[in-house]
């Protein structure tokens, strides 16, 4: 497996997660990597945290999490089915930014997906229009 930031990609996440008023998601603390080499062949992508107990050896009061893209996987998809897979990751982010992560069962759903990706469409339009 080799791994490479992503620049651009992290700095969309981070646009996401403040138009979606994902307030508890620490936009400094957030990064996204790209993956390539993966055999998975249904993942698109996995989000990943430091722990609690790294964080107390490392001195840290937050947290970190990085969203890992599975190159040949996410290349695949659609513009708009990248967007929806980044908000999926995050809705993994709980409100505690503690390290750990929220489930999928009653809150990670296809319709929960497609109601923040039309909220970020429409964030998107009314932000183009302020320009």
């Amino acid at each position: 497996m080799k791994y490479y930031y992503s620049e651009r990609w992290t700095e969309k996440a981070r646009e996401i997660a403040l138009a979606l008023g994902f307030s508890h998601v620490k936009a400094d603390r957030i990064s996204v990597i790209v993956s390539q080499g993966s055999k998975s062949r249904h993942t698109i992508a996995r989000i990943h945290s430091i722990g609690k107990a790294m964080m107390l050896g490392m001195n840290q009061k937050y947290s970190f999490y990085t969203i890992e893209l599975i190159e040949k996987q996410f290349l695949k998809e659609s513009p708009e089915e990248k967007i929806k897979t980044i908000i999926h990751e995050l809705m993994h982010i709980p409100k505690t930014f503690g390290g750990g992560f929220r489930g999928h069962k009653g809150h990670i759903t296809e319709k929960s997906v497609n109601a923040l990706y039309n909220k970020y469409v429409n964030y998107k339009k009314t932000t183009k229009l302020n320009d």
